[in-house]
């Protein structure tokens, strides 16, 4: 679907990311995991087309844009508004190009399908401050949505939720994902998230790993990633971080 050529981005004389190559496959998801100013959120901006990379190409399957559905970390500041579930989900299909400053019935249909494939119909009329963080982090993914988006964008999905919430979300993204949308999600969660995706791309300015969770997350990999002596273990097939007893260096 993507394919991302010697990638670099600069903020001035900040280089935040440098030979990034890499290509993102239709139907799969990918975890991009690494420390904060690691690059995450700049590189799903530059897949987003809100920034052009200072180097190297992007190019698509069929030479086209792709329809792109974005979702911003929680933001507790956006609850404030004074909208209900229904009226943020429409503003997904909001444009400079309407011809009209009002949504049409078939719009709220759309809306009411999607809110209703996400399990939180019955929340359209609720005000976002009525929301808990899982209900509120649906009613984003429910707006990106209206985009019809072949590829889906999350950024860091599971941030201040808890755990039975986290893995709700979880199972949400592998749903959406059956349903045929190719999902980048940011993770600082090693533990619950990554180690639960497919495949997961580690990222501190360049790439440091790409591959299956237990091919990638090895002590070597996270010390290139994260700078930190970390080991790692298998619980049940899935690798596992732990802080490192190990005081003589890097396995």
């Amino acid at each position: 679907m993507i394919t991302l050529q010697n990638l670099g981005f600069s903020y001035g004389d900040n280089k935040v990311l440098y030979e990034i190559t890499t290509q993102f496959s239709p139907g799969e998801i990918v975890g991009i995991i690494g420390p904060s100013g690691a690059g995450k959120t700049t590189l799903l901006r530059i897949l987003l087309g809100e920034l052009q990379p200072t180097r190297g190409v992007i190019t698509t399957s069929n030479g086209t844009n792709l329809s792109v559905g974005y979702v911003p970390q929680l933001d507790s500041g956006e609850r404030t508004f004074p909208l209900t579930v229904e009226e943020m989900v429409l503003l997904g299909a909001a444009s400079f190009s309407r011809k009209v400053p009002w949504f049409s019935r078939s719009e709220k249909r759309e809306v009411a399908a999607i809110l209703e494939r996400l399990g939180v119909l019955q929340l359209k009329d609720n005000r976002l401050s009525e929301l808990s963080g899982g209900q509120f982090q649906r009613a984003l993914i429910a707006r990106a949505l209206m985009a019809r988006p072949s590829l889906l964008l999350l950024d860091e999905p599971t941030s201040g939720i808890d755990l039975h919430t986290r893995q709700q979300v979880l199972d949400l993204v592998h749903e959406l994902q059956s349903d045929g949308f190719t999902i980048i999600l940011t993770t600082h969660d090693l533990n619950w998230v990554a180690a639960q995706l497919p495949r997961i791309l580690c990222l501190n300015g360049t790439i440091t790993g790409d591959g299956a969770p237990a091919e990638v997350l090895t002590p070597t990999v996270v010390h290139q990633t994260y700078g930190a002596q970390m080991d790692v273990i298998f619980h049940q097939g899935r690798p596992v971080v732990v802080d490192s007893v190990n005081q003589g260096g890097v396995q």
